[in-house]
């Protein structure tokens, strides 16, 4: 399954991106699914992102638990 989704991108960053697309021979989104998937990649793997998520993970828990009273 996907989903589109509409990106708003500076001029030159957009012109960044076709440019590297087009070294690569790829498709423009294929490039910034690439990077995207990088960059998830990335902060996985940063254990102060890790943390943050936790912590996001238990604040919605007790909010949830106190809208289920």
């Amino acid at each position: 399954m996907t989903k589109n989704m509409t990106v708003r991108l500076p001029d030159e960053l957009a012109a960044d991106a076709e440019a590297l697309a087009r070294v690569e021979g790829k498709s423009v989104n294929e490039t910034i699914k690439d990077a995207l998937s990088a960059a998830i990649d990335q902060r996985r793997r940063d254990p102060k992102f890790r943390q943050r998520v936790r912590q996001i993970i238990e604040e919605d828990r007790v909010l949830l638990e106190r809208l289920a009273k």
